[in-house]
């Protein structure tokens, strides 16, 4: 007698979240298959079983056998994932990944796609409070030629169910700050805060995605090749199990990722590749130089007037307290990108020692530059002093991009 072997876990992939052009085919499986559909979850023990039973009932009776449903799980520690494998032999469509290591619902969307079969890709929540009788109409209208179908809460037949004034106001608030800020994204569709969606492949295939927090719709509008747009109407159903993950780190989160669209797409995102300049990591790295002129002064204040110290010591605390600021800012916002995959506290100290290093040399540089000026050219002394700063705050950001936040991953 043959003993039947439930199917391995997927491995999780790693590097950049970037969606493959061609399906990710395993041996023996079918070439292509119609349909992805990623449930990205994290402590969903008591909700996954009724989620995985209602998706293939519901799929079954349309587009039987031409679908997968993929579990993307966050090393739940209610051991959601194990759940979910355990169904595996009774649900053939069904395939089950543990990310170990990484977190984020954004980033665990991506990385279902990036093992998916499914010449389209979508995502649901894994709690029902997206109601899955929509995806049909969803799935049509990507069918019949939209890039990208979008659930919305906004639209004819569309609302929630049992809000508060507070969450109301906060969706609405998110949503108009984002229309300030990125008018070319959120303007294109009229629920930008949706988490329940399609996407043909081939329109986010190859391009290397930058999602911040939960709303990973933003990071595909925005950096997808998304012609056509279809919108469809659903009630967001409050959740029976479980507890809801949203919380003001998520409101956080999608301020700095429209900051960061607004930053690294459109104009800006042309005229860096013009320039080949990275315009958009020169002006966060602006905005933490002026924070540390702040702190610069406000230290300063500190220690003469209520410390009483003297001058020479004022001036060097408060400019290595106003250095180490800055480090930490670029270290955690303007070079994140290169800093997570540079982790442990013997490679922060190594950039923080660098960056120490190349600030006072940029010192130095400006007193040479004002004295240069001022006292040969005959320029007036406070245009030479911003001129000097110009060129300083430029040589900090390129020497410190170039040696302490280059890249050095090298494979041993």
């Amino acid at each position: 007698m043959s003993i039947i072997e439930p199917n391995p876990l997927l491995s999780a992939p790693s590097g950049a979240l970037r969606v493959p052009k061609y399906p990710a085919i395993s041996t023996g499986s079918k070439d292509c298959i119609l349909f992805s559909l990623i449930i990205p979850t994290y402590n969903e023990r008591d909700n996954i079983t009724n989620v995985i039973q209602v998706l293939t009932k519901l799929l079954d009776s349309s587009i039987y056998g031409d679908y997968e449903l993929i579990v993307v799980d966050d090393d739940s520690p209610d051991g959601t994932w194990e759940v979910a494998a355990s169904l595996m032999t009774s649900y053939p469509q069904l395939r089950v990944m543990r990310r170990v290591g990484e977190r984020g619902l954004s980033q665990a969307v991506i990385r279902g796609w990036q093992v998916a079969k499914g010449r389209i890709l979508g995502v649901i929540d894994g709690d029902l409070q997206h109601p899955p009788h929509v995806m049909l109409q969803l799935l049509r209208a990507v069918e019949e030629g939209a890039d990208l179908a979008v659930g919305s809460r906004h639209v004819d037949g569309g609302g929630v169910s049992s809000w508060s004034v507070v969450r109301r106001f906060l969706s609405r608030g998110a949503q108009v700050l984002g229309l300030i800020i990125l008018p070319g994204v959120l303007g294109r569709v009229s629920d930008p805060m949706s988490g329940y969606f399609m996407v043909q492949r081939n329109s986010v295939a190859e391009i290397t995605l930058h999602p911040v927090g939960y709303k990973i719709l933003l990071e595909i509008i925005g950096r997808g090749n998304i012609q056509e747009i279809a919108e469809v109407g659903y009630v967001f159903n409050e959740r029976v199990e479980g507890e809801s993950k949203v919380t003001w780190k998520q409101y956080i989160d999608y301020l700095r990722h429209l900051i960061r669209l607004r930053l690294t797409t459109g104009h800006l995102e042309r005229m860096n590749k013009r320039l080949n300049f990275p315009i958009g990591r020169f002006l966060r790295f602006g905005v933490v130089g002026f924070s540390g002129l702040g702190v610069d002064l406000t230290v300063f204040y500190i220690l003469r007037q209520i410390f009483e110290l003297g001058l020479t010591r004022s001036t060097i605390l408060s400019a290595e307290t106003a250095i180490i600021n800055n480090f930490l800012w670029n270290d955690i916002w303007t070079f994140h990108d290169i800093s997570s995959r540079q982790t442990g506290k013997g490679a922060r100290l190594k950039r923080f020692l660098k960056f120490n290093v190349i600030c006072l040399a940029g010192v130095i540089l400006q007193a040479l530059i004002v004295n240069l000026l001022y006292n040969v050219l005959k320029v007036n002394e406070y245009l030479a002093k911003l001129i000097a700063i110009a060129v300083v705050v430029l040589w900090n950001f390129w020497v410190n991009l170039k040696l302490s936040w280059r890249v050095t991953d090298v494979k041993k």
